[in-house]
């Protein structure tokens, strides 16, 4: 368990997101590696509880598997047979995992226990269980027949008839036979009793089954057939794509509070089906863009989102989220087709409703229905169960766009499957107050006093640039060698700690701020590959509860979609003379006249620079420092926040 996390009331979306690997094409994709003959090498893996766990389970059962650099994994196949016969091995509560390879397992020859937690013991394998049987697996339950723990014993296979199963509880048992049967190397047929649910998911299955080399011919959803003497073979390097269960939340949040809001990582063309999840906030209006590898939401151009009444048998997870944007809507909503929710990691047709009943919705459900009617107006500082249940936890923070705080309990639940997903949810959601201008005119000191009076973090961008010609002047790299200085830029080891600014574990606060660093700041400022290398860490300071952040292209580049933008700027005399008295005040010798022509000239390159010039972005509000001292300047820029952010 995990402290609760208090999300501070949100107004507003916008932004982009990369997203971690799809789990159902990670898990996938490691065990079909492991059964094949060859190396794979798998790319983007999403790193979650549920991959840890399938890592450790081929670990144990003599897989080769070797970490080749971040989220990328070596795998070696074992051309269908594990090398070790008799293993225990624990599966958290990763339905992914246990499933696909209890079938493995069974058809492998050897001797091995499966269990997990608590609610992986309460959720049914009894149809699984079932269609390995048939085949003679000997696949045996050691508590409660048709659940985990599991024991698996050696068995001899007969394929003589079609193998008869259902498909109206989860399409993983599905995945799980398709997967494992063509270990046999005979022909075999698997044959519905029942409407399959979650068809996505099994489509996924097939994709990746042929990657591997294995095709299978299906008659609609009710007949499949694996034609025999085929064999996975490694098809060499493959690349996981960004998962689009967890697209459903950040495309919620831009078609609920404005947006833009992109997902990159998934695109027009994906595998999978939770991509859909975009087709239904089309239909309640939001407005979508899709691209070959990405998706972008905004809210409706009028009015609110509307109600609807959707079969989502397709996509049951992403449906989850769609149940939390009902409170955004005009009317009652009801979700229909997901008896599949009563068991995954938690019950979620009665956790949800359990949830937003706390919020005052209005809610009916039934065996395999939802329906919520929003409330007037929502019940603030709510506090929200998670019940251990990963989605339950992301899809619940969408309320803080409503303007209310929220509390979410234990939110380390969603290690399972995002483990930082609150961050990337706070760099599409948190606050941003950009305050810009040209150097000397106060923006820093003004931009740090802000920060301090609203309690919300605080950049200074400059300081990253001072930073990168410190870096690079250490390294002897010339402050015009683009490509080295950028380098250097997107791996800075710096860290900030109040005041204080460190690089490398050095506190070089001092150092930056001389005047052979603050021309080598400009110097490198000016350089493309550099302003791109510092992008997506400048970013990444936008955390709860909100962000004020100065520089020269805060408003207009780094944070262009920023509730609040202020440009600050004072005569070029009025500017020197403040950098005068700042370098007398340390006791450093200064030249009026030399610190006025070094800041007109800075002004000119600034302004004319390609990447980013500097300048007054149309929706920021100037104010003058000229004949302001700090606390007057500080004034007026809390006015502006106060009227932006109420």
């Amino acid at each position: 368990m995990s402290e609760p996390l208090i999300l501070p009331p949100l107004s507003a979306a916008w932004g982009s997101v990369r997203l971690p690997g799809s789990k159902s094409i990670s898990n996938r994709m490691l065990l079909l590696a492991a059964l094949a003959e060859g190396t794979t090498e798998i790319f983007d893996l999403l790193d979650s509880d549920d991959t840890r766990v399938m890592l450790d389970a081929l670990r144990k059962l003599g897989v080769g598997v070797t970490a080749i650099g971040t989220d990328a994994w070596r795998i070696e196949g074992c051309r269908g047979k594990f090398p070790v016969t008799e293993a225990d091995l624990f599966m958290g509560n990763a339905g992914t995992a246990i499933r696909p390879l209890t079938a493995a397992l069974a058809l492998s020859g050897g001797h091995y226990r499966l269990s997990g937690v608590p609610r992986m013991h309460e959720r049914p394998i009894g149809d699984l269980l079932d269609g390995l049987r048939q085949i003679g697996a000997d696949v045996r339950c050691a508590g409660n027949e048709g659940f985990p723990p599991l024991e698996i014993f050696p068995a001899s296979i007969h394929l003589a008839g079609p193998i008869r199963l259902r498909g109206d509880v989860s399409s993983q048992f599905l995945t799980a036979l398709l997967m494992a049967l063509p270990l046999t190397g005979e022909e075999l047929v698997i044959e519905l009793t029942t409407e399959l649910i979650s068809k996505p998911y099994v489509e996924i299955t097939l994709n990746l089954m042929a990657r591997f080399g294995v095709s299978v011919e299906r008659e609609g959803w009710q007949r499949f057939r694996i034609v025999g003497g085929q064999r996975y073979r490694s098809p060499g390097q493959l690349h996981v794509e960004g998962d689009a269960s967890s697209a459903s939340y950040f495309l919620a949040a831009g078609a609920i509070a404005g947006g833009p809001v992109r997902v990159e990582g998934v695109g027009r063309n994906s595998i999978q089906g939770d991509v859909r999840f975009a087709e239904a906030l089309e239909s309640l209006g939001a407005s979508i863009l899709r691209g070959e590898n990405f998706i972008e939401a905004r809210a409706p151009v009028a009015g609110q989102l509307k109600a609807f009444d959707l079969d989502f048998n397709h996509i049951p997870d992403a449906a989850m989220t769609l149940a939390v944007v009902a409170l955004f809507t005009n009317g009652r909503c009801v979700l229909r087709n997901i008896g599949s929710w009563r068991v995954k990691e938690t019950d979620r047709i009665s956790a949800m409703a359990t949830e937003l009943r706390k919020f005052g919705a209005v809610v009916e459900e039934g065996d395999d229905w939802l329906a919520v009617s929003p409330a007037p107006s929502l019940r603030r500082a709510v506090a929200v169960d998670t019940y251990d249940d990963h989605r339950m936890a992301m899809c619940f923070s969408l309320v803080a766009l409503a303007g209310a705080p929220v509390s979410i309990n234990d939110p380390g639940c969603v290690a399972k499957t995002f483990p930082g997903y609150f961050d990337a949810f706070a760099s599409v959601t948190v606050p941003v107050i950009a305050i810009d201008g040209p150097s000397a005119s106060g923006k820093g000191t003004v931009a740090a006093r802000v920060a301090q009076a609203l309690g919300f973090h605080y950049l200074d961008s400059g300081a990253l640039y001072r930073l990168t010609a410190l870096a690079a002047t250490r390294a002897g790299k010339a402050l015009d060698d683009e490509p080295g200085v950028a380098a250097l830029a997107r791996v800075l080891p710096a860290r900030f700690e109040g005041d204080r600014v460190f690089l490398d574990g050095e506190d070089v606060s001092d150092a930056i701020r001389s005047e052979e660093m603050s021309v080598g700041a400009s110097r490198v400022a000016v350089l493309p590959a550099v302003r791109a290398g510092l992008l997506a860490r400048q970013r990444a300071w936008r955390r709860f509860p909100g962000l004020v952040a100065d520089g020269r292209d805060m408003g207009s580049v780094v944070f262009p979609g920023a509730e609040v933008k202020v440009f600050l700027t004072a005569s070029a005399e009025a500017r020197a003379e403040r950098r005068y008295k700042q370098l007398i005040g340390k006791g450093l010798p200064a030249n009026m006249h030399a610190l006025l022509q070094d800041l007109q000239e800075r002004d000119a390159r600034d302004a004319q620079r390609r990447e980013a010039p500097l300048r007054q972005s149309d929706d920021a509000i100037g104010v003058d420092t000229t004949l302001m001292n700090i606390e007057e300047a500080l004034a007026a820029v809390m006015a502006i926040v106060r009227k932006r952010l109420p």
